[in-house]
């Protein structure tokens, strides 16, 4: 695999992101970390399904930053390669927003996406 493959699968977050992932993952005893998977439907195509769990799988990748991690499968990688996971929170409320520039297509809901 060349450096720009490389560079194409990584996911990155924000220093908001981590942050707020570290304070949800200290308020849950037991859970280690969000996870961050993409599934077939949603209004656009794909969606994005966040969840809180007690370990790792075989196939995540891991990226760490600020006591946060934040895991992704093999599988999501392919579709979220590239991507900056946010947090912002502002007058529309908080949120967990990913800026993935594989999608061609989003919706209002901010959670689905096409390729």
């Amino acid at each position: 695999m060349g450096a720009d493959a490389k560079t194409a699968m990584k996911v990155e977050m924000t220093e908001a992101a981590a942050k707020r992932i570290a304070k949800i993952v200290a308020d849950e005893p037991g859970k280690i970390a969000l996870r961050i998977s993409v599934e077939g439907g949603g209004c656009s195509g794909f969606s994005y399904k966040f969840d809180l769990v007690d370990g790792r799988n075989d196939d995540d990748v891991a990226i760490e930053k600020d006591g946060a991690t934040l895991l992704v499968d093999d599988l999501s990688l392919v579709y979220m390669g590239g991507s900056v996971v946010d947090f912002v929170d502002d007058l529309m409320g908080q949120s967990f927003q990913i800026k993935n520039p594989n999608a061609v297509a989003g919706c209002g809901c901010g959670t689905s996406f096409s390729i």
